[in-house]
């Protein structure tokens, strides 16, 4: 499940203030296992709803609360869900397919198993990780119509693509509200809409995997979607000294561990934008490269030690903040 991954916004009140006589509209307010924060300018309205529109998905997708639909899906093994549910779960299962089982949204059961929904963990070992590797794979889930059915003791968890999904259900309404401009802060998933009144970019900060309250530079974009994973927030040392990040691979069941500190995509999907971040993670800088050249569709960035690796796409628009030395490498 993908966990509070800290993506500082840097665009403020402040900045889009300077921008309008009007001040915005905002919320804060603890959903989806973050706290998120929702600047909306145009429409006294519609930031209220916004969180009462992601307040309600996160009661259906929450995998750990027994009232949500995920919870009944994988406690029954088979469940009748509401029209959100389906959709995302529609849209799951199509990315699972495209990416090739770096991103899987059955690896539930190792994420139990390594202790990262209740804080007690553990290192399983050769023989449970290869037992729960074997329940993980999205073909487990099959449909008909508005019900849904899990195979081979499988279990869901949709929190890697839930905020990407609440991010776009929140972009349709504005674009049905009279908001002009909009930053839907969700704790990892960013969420820009329409055009500031200057007509200039938004700033959005990228956390410094050191000091995930700083940045280490900054990415000007318009309207879309930014999601950043990393292993920096959730994790546990053993006495040993060995580091094991909540981010797992599908195909061992085991936590990542090659070299990636965070990814970052932009795109118009948030939806899109979550599991593919994820799932380059998982991938290592290798295959992300080589996925980025053969679909297309999205930008990144991924940071290793000592070097950012940035997408055509965004390169000329991201600043390195001062005080970092990082080398930086386009992507074409």
């Amino acid at each position: 499940m993908k966990r509070i991954i800290c993506l500082t916004l840097i665009l403020c009140s402040i900045l889009l203030c300077s921008c309008s006589k009007k001040k915005p509209e905002t919320t804060s307010f603890q959903a989806m296992d973050t706290v998120m924060s929702l600047t909306v300018y145009g429409d006294a309205d519609i930031a209220d709803k916004l969180k009462s529109r992601i307040n309600e998905l996160d009661r259906l997708f929450d995998a750990t609360d027994e009232n949500s639909e995920i919870y009944r899906l994988n406690s029954d093994k088979k469940a009748q869900v509401s029209a959100d549910t389906k959709e995302l779960l529609n849209r799951s299962l199509e990315l699972c397919g495209r990416l090739d089982g770096y991103f899987d949204v059955t690896v539930y059961p190792a994420v139990l198993e390594w202790g990262f929904t209740t804080g007690e963990y553990k290192v399983p070992d050769n023989e449970t990780l290869s037992k729960l590797a074997g329940r993980i794979d999205h073909n487990f889930i099959s449909s008909d119509g508005d019900t849904f059915s899990l195979s081979n003791d499988a279990m869901l968890d949709l929190g890697a693509v839930a905020k990407g999904y609440a991010a776009d259900m929140c972009t349709a309404m504005l674009k049905e509200s009279d908001a002009k401009a909009a930053v839907l802060n969700l704790g990892g998933t960013i969420g820009l809409y329409g055009t500031k009144p200057d007509g200039s970019a938004f700033k959005v900060g990228i956390a410094d995997p050191e000091n995930p309250a700083g940045y280490f530079g900054y990415l000007s974009c318009k309207s879309g979607v930014l999601a950043t994973s990393g292993g920096y927030e959730r994790y546990f040392t053993t006495e040993d000294g060995a580091k094991y990040i909540h981010i797992l691979d599908p195909k061992t069941a085991k936590p990542v561990d090659n070299g990636i500190r965070s990814v970052t995509i932009f795109c118009e999907s948030g939806t899109n934008a979550d599991a593919l971040s994820t799932a380059l993670f998982v991938m290592g800088l290798d295959k992300a490269e080589e996925y980025y050249r053969a679909n297309g569709g999205f930008d990144f960035m991924i940071l290793t030690d000592n070097e950012l690796y940035i997408t055509e796409g965004i390169y000329d628009d991201f600043t390195l903040a001062e005080g970092f030395d990082f080398r930086l490498n386009k992507v074409v």
